[in-house]
């Protein structure tokens, strides 16, 4: 199964005020912001290198997993995507090997992936997304 680093999500307050720190360093955002509403988020991306990309994570709402991280442990690295190639076959190979996962069963998310979120007590204490693009 070939797997790839897709990127690196961080939970910030506010997406505009955090892109001028990382711009600071070079890097450059897209215009387009993406709002899932199904995880209460709006997102923002940058690309790395020719694979890889940030992620910077803004809750919209109070009931927002990102806003209780932020509550609870401030701004920072919220999760690791490794893009795969089957979403599906991956997580009934993880299943399989003991690993849990967050949703029983993946979900569209940013950027017309299906994904899904590996608890983090099942991969050394890390978030992990597995993502796979849509058609």
């Amino acid at each position: 199964m070939k797997t790839k680093l897709d990127h690196i999500a961080i939970a910030v307050k506010s997406i505009d005020e955090s892109i001028s720190f990382f711009e600071n360093l070079g890097l450059e955002f897209s215009d387009h912001r993406e709002e899932v509403q199904s995880q209460k988020v709006k997102t923002a991306f940058c690309k790395i290198d020719e694979f890889a990309k940030i992620e910077l994570l803004e809750a919209t709402s109070e009931e927002s997993t990102i806003h209780k991280f932020i509550e609870k442990k401030g701004e920072g690295i919220h999760h690791l995507c490794f893009s795969v190639e089957n979403v599906l076959e991956m997580q009934e190979f993880l299943s399989a090997k003991g690993m849990k996962f967050i949703y029983e069963k993946p979900f569209v998310g940013a950027g017309n992936c299906l994904v899904n979120f590996i608890h983090p007590k099942s991969a050394k204490g890390i978030l992990i997304e597995i993502s796979q693009k849509l058609k």
